[in-house]
């Protein structure tokens, strides 16, 4: 009890404190964080400890309020070779894109008819568009993929059944899964087949006057492989068509280029899943085609407008600042100009020479620093559940450290952030998912924090 009389009030602690942290826009703050300060001190006080100065608390309540306000979402460098990092904001916007969002930051016509000069409709601006690039009727936007699909079977099967095939029950990140999807819908789950063969007579055979929906799902972030067999999109669509239901299919990433142009497997397109017959296909924004974060759905004309007329569709719509990103990635696609400007098709194109050129130049750079720094070779993925167990030949910087973890902890704390992974107790900067003209701000960041702090 003596120990803890020996603690300063906060009057004291504030009279203690320099002027800037009392000044009137930061003293109500500064306040709460002297009261944590002290309370912390307190319970440390209790297992024995002698209770802090003043200027200790001064100290500690400094260091609480400043990380108190440092900012939480800030850019950072993806040094981890994983393109499509959902942990990262998943894709990289297009020059293009940015500047279509500076653009709509005032007020723009998102519901407004420039021509007729009265209140317009904000599904029209990324409508044709996409629906070009799909070659399909009709298309609209939703905040997010998991939003598209849950307006789709909200609007088509609610009270009424829906096909999937067993091995298609996904759960992909952040507890994203199929059946809770279609709980929330108001639609029943009908399963099929088995984990791993799913035939055309599983799904014709389920069929019940209840079924509304047949429901393809993706399989995002895995592959089921072997003894295997799967039901193909033409088999569904016509099995769909002859049995009066509605075939539905969740492509998730949503590539509109072939992947296989560029060294990969190939993806499904989302025009190759229109063209085998799928009425609804929905797909995200911010994987393959990458742009904003957005739920894209696209298909007939007819069960579109009935997903556009739903009561969610109010809950789920994009903002200005995501239709004009979209738009602007959307064009790109339109002028043929995405693989030179999406930042997601740079990084994916990006050679294996060209890469160790740069890692080169970095090496180089950060040794004359003092840094030790060597050229490595590196496995890269795609990430964002795209492409599943796919992997791109890749080069990095390893930086040799004594302690790699407290290397990577201050590359975090670097200006601008560096998020770097470790591979055989080295740390290694993958230069994947980093665009070239990103390297200055890299070799900056890195020599500001295994300079003269890290032992090499």
């Amino acid at each position: 009890m003596k120990a803890l009389r020996g603690l300063p009030s906060v009057d004291a602690v504030l009279r203690a404190a320099p002027r800037a942290l009392v000044a009137p826009k930061r003293r109500s703050r500064f306040v709460a964080a002297v009261r944590e300060s002290l309370d912390a001190a307190r319970r440390t006080t209790h297992n024995g400890d002698a209770a802090p100065e003043i200027a200790a608390v001064v100290r500690d309540a400094r260091r609480r309020l400043e990380q108190a306000e440092r900012p939480t979402l800030v850019p950072v460098l993806n040094a981890t070779g994983v393109i499509l990092h959902t942990n990262l904001g998943r894709a990289p916007l297009a020059a293009e894109a940015v500047d279509a969002i500076r653009n709509a930051s005032g007020a723009v016509s998102i519901e407004y008819d420039l021509d007729e000069g009265r209140r317009g409709e904000r599904h029209v601006h990324a409508r044709r568009l996409l629906a070009e690039l799909a070659g399909a009727e009709d298309a609209l936007v939703t905040n997010n993929n998991a939003a598209a699909l849950l307006v789709a079977l909200a609007a088509l099967a609610k009270g009424k059944a829906v096909i999937v095939a067993r091995g298609e029950l996904i759960e992909i990140g952040g507890s994203f899964r199929i059946p809770d999807v279609m709980r929330q819908s108001g639609a029943t789950l009908t399963e099929v087949g088995t984990t791993n063969r799913t035939y055309l007579r599983d799904y014709s055979e389920a069929i019940t006057p209840r079924t509304a929906v047949i429901l393809r799902a993706h399989a995002s972030n895995f592959r089921v492989v072997g003894f295997t067999h799967a039901a193909t999109d033409k088999e569904l669509a016509a099995l769909s068509r002859e049995r009066g239901v509605t075939f539905v299919h969740d492509l998730g990433s949503g590539t509109v280029l072939d992947t296989a142009r560029f060294g990969l497997a190939h993806e499904q397109t989302v025009a190759e899943a229109v063209a085998a017959g799928a009425e609804v296909v929905t797909f995200s924004g911010d994987k393959l085609l990458g742009g904003p974060q957005a739920g894209l759905a696209v298909g007939r004309a007819e069960i579109l407008e009935r997903l556009r007329r739903h009561p969610l569709m109010r809950a789920v719509r994009p903002d200005k600042i995501t239709f004009a990103a979209l738009v602007a990635t959307l064009e790109l696609y339109r002028d043929g100009r995405a693989a030179e400007r999406v930042p997601v098709w740079r990084m994916i194109s990006a050679r294996p020479a060209t890469l160790a050129r740069r890692a080169k130049a970095i090496s180089e750079t950060l040794a004359a620093a003092g840094i030790a720094a060597r050229v490595v070779s590196t496995e890269s993925t795609i990430g964002g559940g795209s492409l599943p167990e796919e992997t791109q030949p890749s080069r990095g910087v390893a930086l040799t450290a004594v302690r790699p973890q407290e290397l990577v902890r201050r590359l975090r704390r670097a200006q601008p952030p560096v998020i770097a992974r470790i591979i055989d107790d080295e740390v290694v900067l993958d230069l994947r998912a980093i665009l070239a003209e990103d390297d200055e701000r890299l070799i900056r960041a890195v020599t500001s924090a295994a300079g003269p702090k890290e032992e090499a």
